[in-house]
């Protein structure tokens, strides 16, 4: 068994957290009033400088998120492929009167092109906040590290496994130099799943015999090629084509069991204190077929069995007009879990129901909370850089961006895959250069039984 294969011991897992837990608990406003034991930044400034690669709504809402922890923070550089991105981005965030202050990007320190990202890390930047589509991630990840960068970026943190095991090697160089890293998946930093997590190492409903994961929805934005050249007033080259419309193809996004249901996927693992050895799997495209789709599935089942001979039931589906649920659940031979962004509840054999965070009566992403998660995580990540001890969640996040990977492929092939052997694959879907005129992989809707992924 691979190291990756091996199972974390619950024990080790439940320290983690913890320790999460108890940065949760102090919470972003305290997080200005700390020492520095490591110089993150400038000599004789304590602020920290970020540079914000990728700018489309997810890197302006990560810049608002991490800004409004009330740590001491500027942003000074920016870059994306478009102009229009950056143009818009910034505007949002200067238009903020209490972000504004924080906002410093002179013309100069504004990059375009698919090289954007190297200007950013030559910026002058202590910290970088990685948010372009998921394929560029790993390119991104290992630069920011070889530069001696901080590092946030958005999950998931690769769209096949050639990228994984890219940021798994940058993750040890990073660990190496003290680098921080922290990746968007904010639930590891939300108080009733830290809650619940203590409550079933601890043993509140037994062993646990299975586990159910879901992120089943609504069809998310897409950007029709006639549409875009309509509003650009000119033809796109397929390169410009598909990453303004980057959420259908699989190198740029991995599907949406790697762009969205990685949350769930990494609770069930997170919980379980290990990441799967096998997936076998269906899926398709029901609904959301065509040019404008690309290659993704509208759906996918998968059956995830651990080392141990457990299994995580998963579900994503993004077909209108059906059942939806965004939630994680765990069985266990003394009672149940339920989870979900509002809250929860554990339901003990005999009747006893204990609550869990606002149990659905608000959304745990409040703007106006200071537990709101998406804030929380940039305020541990910030703490822990400025304690000179900083957090480094590269390698879980590529672990469970590899456990959304390895279920992709099992279902795109309609075989039984083994994660050694997917972790292993050789099959690289991001192309090896970039450019407006360059070619990227063409749409090919999978056909399970006759596609190869590995």
């Amino acid at each position: 068994m691979s190291e990756a294969q091996k199972p974390v011991s619950p024990l080790a897992s439940r320290r983690d957290f913890l320790g999460t837990s108890a940065a949760a608990a102090i919470g972003a406003g305290l997080a200005g009033s700390l020492s520095l034991g490591r110089s993150a930044h400038a000599a004789g400034d304590d602020t920290i400088k970020i540079g914000l690669i990728g700018c489309g709504g997810r890197g302006t809402g990560a810049v608002r998120d991490a800004l409004e922890t009330g740590e001491r923070l500027k942003v000074v550089a920016m870059g994306d492929a478009f102009e229009d991105r950056l143009d818009s981005s910034l505007k949002h965030l200067q238009k903020n009167e209490q972000l504004s202050a924080s906002i410093d990007v002179p013309k100069e320190r504004r990059f375009i092109g698919f090289d954007a990202y190297k200007q950013v890390l030559e910026a002058g930047v202590d910290l970088v906040i990685l948010a372009t589509p998921p394929g560029f991630r790993p390119i991104h990840f290992q630069a920011a590290i070889e530069a001696g960068k901080h590092v946030f970026m958005e999950k998931p943190v690769a769209t096949d496994a050639a990228g994984v095991r890219k940021v798994l090697a940058a993750a040890k160089v990073a660990k190496e130099k003290n680098l921080g890293v922290g990746v968007g998946l904010q639930r590891r930093h939300q108080a009733h799943y830290i809650d619940a997590m203590q409550r079933l190492h601890d043993g509140v409903i037994g062993d646990v015999l299975y586990s159910r994961v879901y992120w089943n929805g609504t069809p998310p934005w897409v950007h029709p090629r006639v549409d875009l050249e309509k509003k650009y007033g000119r033809k796109l080259t397929e390169m410009e084509y598909q990453m303004r419309n980057w959420y259908y193809f699989t190198w740029l996004c991995g599907d949406n069991i790697c762009e969205q249901h990685i949350h769930n996927l990494d609770v069930g693992n997170w919980f379980k204190g290990a990441y799967p050895v096998m997936a076998s799997a269906l899926g398709g495209a029901q609904v959301m077929k065509g040019a404008d789709y690309g290659e993704k599935f509208d759906h996918h089942a998968v059956e995830y069995v651990f080392a141990d001979g457990t299994r995580m039931f998963s579900q994503c589906r993004q077909i209108p007009g059906c059942w939806n649920s965004v939630s994680e659940h765990f069985h266990g031979t003394k009672g149940t879990c339920k989870l979900d962004g509002g809250g929860g509840e554990i339901v003990i054999a005999g009747g006893e129901t204990i609550q869990l965070g606002n149990n659905g009566r608000g959304r745990g992403r409040n703007r106006d909370s200071m537990a709101n998660p998406y804030r929380v995580e940039h305020a541990d990540l910030l703490k822990s850089i400025r304690n000179g001890s900083p957090e480094n969640e590269a390698e879980r996040g590529a672990l469970s961006s590899m456990t959304a990977i390895l279920g992709r492929m099992a279902s795109y092939s309609g075989k039984e895959i083994a994660w050694d052997k997917a972790l292993h694959s050789e099959l690289n879907l991001v192309p090896t250069e970039f450019g407006w005129d360059v070619s990227p992989p063409v749409p090919a809707l999978a056909v399970p039984g006759q596609t190869q992924v590995v």
